[in-house]
């Protein structure tokens, strides 16, 4: 490889790995689902609370993508560069599968599947709510392992067992969980994402991680829209107070930090351990939980330190792994 050719490479070169940003995914899903358990309460219907809050994302993401096109015109290297991105910057025409996932990702993905976890986070226990919510990890596993062709290693059963019993430990046991109407739509929710999951990853194979992220959350924005239409409820998107519009820009804010890391680090790293790392956004949550008085330190102890060792499990393991790729591919040019 010549040297003008290095030098292109190394300046599109991501300069974080996946497993890092889904960190950072991991720390706004903390923040965020501390933030919506109140949020989602300010406002009488939890579809008007989730549109007005995706509406607020996508505009978020709108203008995040029009920054980072400015900036990747001054610098190509930047991480607002390889944010617009993908993986081939040539035009790539979507096939019939193409637009059926991009379809998927918009309206299920960026729209019923919210409707259904925050109807069900209205109905639910925040502990059995978030139990509920952290088996997406095992839904994309499965789903990853069979349509992904993903390895699973031993640090990945290693690390997922680490998860799930340091987040049954953390949630009080299974004694609470049950099968009611709320628990069974945030289940659903989780399928419906786990899905998204592998669907996304295949797409951005191809596409940029800001395209991806403003389908998702426009065409899911539109979706929730003619939901609240169909229902009658529309009017009340428009007749929200000062103080329910605060909790909506807030967690709207929150929302399109989110998609626009999980998108990248989706782009960057397998499935598994993307999804993997997430689940250490309990940590977050409960942090907060504490500071706020609403949770005691003494019995989470012992979870808290399962998921942070499961957590940090997978990222050692897939930086490490990231790391021997580019020496691998260093040596070969």
């Amino acid at each position: 490889m010549n040297a003008e050719a290095q030098l292109e490479r190394r300046a599109t070169r991501p300069p974080f790995s996946g497993v890092l940003v889904a960190a950072v995914t991991a720390i706004i899903s903390g923040v965020s689902v501390f933030a919506n358990s109140y949020g989602v309460h300010s406002v009488s219907s939890p579809a008007v609370y989730t549109t007005a809050k995706n509406l607020v994302a996508t505009l978020v993401l709108a203008g995040a993508a029009f920054g980072a096109a400015r900036v990747r015109a001054r610098r190509r290297g930047s991480m607002a560069a390889n944010f617009v991105t993908g993986v081939s910057e040539g035009h790539v025409a979507l096939g019939v599968g193409g637009w059926l996932g991009l379809a998927y990702v918009g309206v299920v993905g960026g729209g019923l599947a919210f409707v259904l976890f925050f109807e069900g986070l209205a109905r639910s226990e925040a502990a059995s709510a978030a139990f509920w919510r952290d088996t997406l990890v095992l839904w994309v596993a499965l789903l990853a392992i069979a349509f992904l062709r993903e390895r699973v290693r031993w640090w990945n059963v290693t690390a997922m067992a680490l998860l799930i019993v340091g987040e049954v430990t953390l949630t009080g046991g299974v004694g609470h969980l049950g099968a009611n109407t709320g628990e069974l739509l945030i289940v659903g929710s989780s399928v419906l994402w786990a899905i998204e999951v592998v669907v996304a990853r295949t797409l951005l194979r191809t596409m940029a991680p800001a395209t991806l992220a403003l389908v998702r959350m426009g065409v899911g924005a539109l979706t929730l829209t003619c939901y609240l239409a169909t229902t009658g409820a529309l009017a009340q998107l428009g007749a929200l107070d000062a103080s329910q519009v605060r909790w909506v820009l807030w967690t709207g804010l929150l929302l399109g930090g989110y998609v626009a890391t999980w998108m990248t680090a989706l782009g960057r790293a397998r499935a598994l351990d993307v999804t993997s790392i997430l689940v250490a956004s309990a940590l977050i949550t409960w942090s907060l939980q504490w500071a706020a008085g609403t949770v005691s330190p003494a019995p989470a102890w012992l979870g808290i330190a399962l998921i942070a060792l499961g957590a940090g499990l997978v990222i050692v393991a897939g930086m490490s792994g990231g790391a021997r790729g580019a020496r691998r591919s260093a040596s070969t040019s």
